[in-house]
């Protein structure tokens, strides 16, 4: 198989591990611990504690996120880019607002850097007020 199809296999394991099927220990596996993102949220830890920091946050507020969609998914070099959906209900704190109980759809493009088939870097563009 070639690099950018095992790139492109590595982020879409980790995002459906991750966001449909809540398995958190799909991080230890394919996040490098030194992981750099490059739009975090305020508060959040460096590195792989960063990401189960979100990845706990995201799960407390949106309990019952619907499956993240993947419209696109491009892969050279190093790098993958992911488009995606995903439907939410507001049910827990998020970054200190109060549960709305409101459905929200978000919509985003990834961009993940792997190296030796751990994701090492990511970048968001996610529309938050829209949908």
């Amino acid at each position: 198989m070639k690099a950018t199809e095992q790139n492109k296999a590595i982020v879409h394991r980790f995002l459906d591990e991750l966001m449909n099927k809540g398995n958190e220990a799909v991080i230890e596996e394919l996040v490098a611990t030194d992981f750099i993102d490059h739009n975090p949220m305020p508060g959040i830890a460096p590195g792989i504690e960063g990401v189960k920091q979100t990845a706990a946050i995201h799960s407390a507020a949106f309990p019952d996120l619907v499956e993240i969609a993947f419209h696109d998914m491009i892969a050279e070099g190093d790098k993958v880019v992911v488009r995606w959906t995903v439907t939410g209900t507001h049910r827990g704190e998020m970054l200190g607002i109060p549960p709305t109980g409101k459905q929200v759809t978000l919509t985003g493009v990834d961009i993940f850097r792997i190296v030796d088939g751990k994701l090492v870097e990511l970048w968001v563009n996610s529309d938050q007020l829209g949908g």
